[in-house]
């Protein structure tokens, strides 16, 4: 079994059903261990739920490596977690991984969004800072705005928090000249460039390319099941 979890990263993507993999909700504190229990063979991680329930916890994905499951991450809290895992047999996939892999990116606000619940398939309400800065540079490059122009929406796009980053809220921050932030924002609309879907496709292509089937495990460390992994998950051994 192959299992992916995402969410407003794949909003609007509209991928055709698969038999190679199924999509579940964005993964928090013991959905990860909960697949590799189900059966998973492979895991992507793209989406994860933070701030008002535990995140996803690390040691789910130690586990699930110390079990031959093969872990794959990318474009969003799957970036992070594959960078911070890298080291004990996680894959990461694509820019944004290789950004925090390489600290180029060193902030957990670089990928995060806010978004609608699962019943408004899950529906992003801001726009995350990779997906801003790549924007901003795009429309540098084909000459739309200035150096000037681009040096004030970056700044701003970093200082807004990212419950309230919207294009609208940028250029209304950036630029003092009405008229002008209102012919910008139709720009970054017109050339909004999607890293995070991007880095979410070859993460989708990935797993479903790996066998579904784990891998014999060689790691050279040992996972270590402590009180609070028992707790948490009695059922685990």
């Amino acid at each position: 079994m192959r299992v992916i979890f995402a969410g407003p990263t794949l909003f609007g993507a509209a991928l055709p059903p698969s038999a190679d993999y199924e999509i579940r909700p964005p993964a928090r504190q013991g959905d990860v261990y909960r697949a590799i229990m189900d059966g998973a063979n492979v895991i992507g991680l793209i989406d994860g739920i933070y701030e008002h329930v535990p995140a996803i916890w690390h040691k789910e994905i130690l586990f699930g490596l110390s079990r031959g499951v093969h872990m794959l991450g990318a474009a969003s809290m799957g970036a992070l977690r594959a960078a911070e895992c890298a080291t004990y047999g996680m894959i990461g996939i694509g820019e944004i991984y290789e950004g925090f892999a390489s600290n180029a990116l060193e902030d957990d606000s670089d990928v995060a969004q806010t978004h609608a619940p699962a019943e408004m398939g899950y529906l992003p309400l801001s726009e995350p800072l990779v997906n801003v800065r790549a924007t901003i540079s795009r429309c540098l490059a084909l000459a739309h705005i200035s150096r000037e122009e681009h040096d004030a929406l970056q700044a701003a796009a970093r200082a807004i928090f990212f419950k309230e980053r919207t294009y609208r809220q940028l250029v209304r921050r950036a630029l003092g000249d009405a008229e002008r932030a209102d012919a910008i924002l139709t720009l970054l609309r017109d050339n909004d460039t999607n890293l995070k879907l991007r880095d979410a496709r070859l993460l989708i292509e990935a797993v479903a390319k790996t066998p579904d089937r784990r891998f014999a495990s060689n790691v050279t460390w040992t996972f270590q099941a402590t009180d609070f992994w028992k707790a948490e998950f009695p059922d685990w051994a």
